[in-house]
């Protein structure tokens, strides 16, 4: 049987593109050789990867910065690429159970998994290796695009040095010291629903 790839999924073809990230006086980190098409409209730096889905092998559990961006503004499926399900409830997201983590979880949850169709989360449920563990599906009413998930780098000399990767706001100053992977999108006004209940369109 044919592997289920998700529209997100980085193919083996998709190789980051060699860069040279030095300082920059006023936007923190740069790439050498930097081009307009580098940033986003908010001036946040972006990894250079190419977009050639479906040649090569897929690299399950490494995601494809410009189609998991283009998902998360768009609100499209996560697996398949089409429009996500929104009923008068919300959104649907399929998100890893973890209901123990705080009270009204998922409620104002930074995510970077983009929303889900319905005809998709079963299926996604059944072959994502994480989804399998426990999984929870989700309606969401409101999102907002609340800052980037990414590369962050210390200041050094000559060069900045790579740290760890991590989640930062557009309204953090730190954010012009972070290459940017992913999309970020904060969850707010979420009910939790049942699979079962999603072909009513009330759900």
């Amino acid at each position: 049987m044919k592997a289920l790839v998700p529209y997100i999924t980085t193919w083996s073809t998709e190789k980051l593109i060699p860069t040279t990230v030095v300082a920059h006086p006023r936007s923190g980190i740069a790439f050498a050789d930097e081009t307009l098409g580098d940033r986003d409209e908010r001036g946040v730096l972006w990894q250079r990867r190419p977009s050639q889905p479906g040649s090569g092998r897929p690299l399950f559990g490494q995601v494809h910065p410009l189609r998991q961006r283009r998902a998360m503004r768009r609100l499209l499926c996560q697996v398949c690429g089409g429009p996500a399900d929104h009923t008068d409830r919300g959104v649907l997201w399929v998100l890893k159970d973890h209901r123990d983590d705080w009270p009204n979880w998922p409620e104002q949850m930074a995510v970077t998994e983009p929303p889900i169709c319905v005809p998709c989360v079963r299926t996604s449920t059944r072959h994502c290796p994480a989804l399998r563990k426990g999984n929870v599906t989700v309606r969401v009413r409101h999102s907002t695009v609340s800052g980037v998930y990414g590369t962050y780098y210390h200041p050094g000399k000559p060069f900045p040095s790579q740290t760890a990767s991590t989640i930062l706001t557009f309204d953090d100053p730190a954010i012009r010291w972070i290459c940017a992977g992913q999309l970020v999108r904060g969850l707010f006004d979420c009910t939790i629903v049942t699979p079962e209940t999603l072909a009513d369109p009330g759900s």
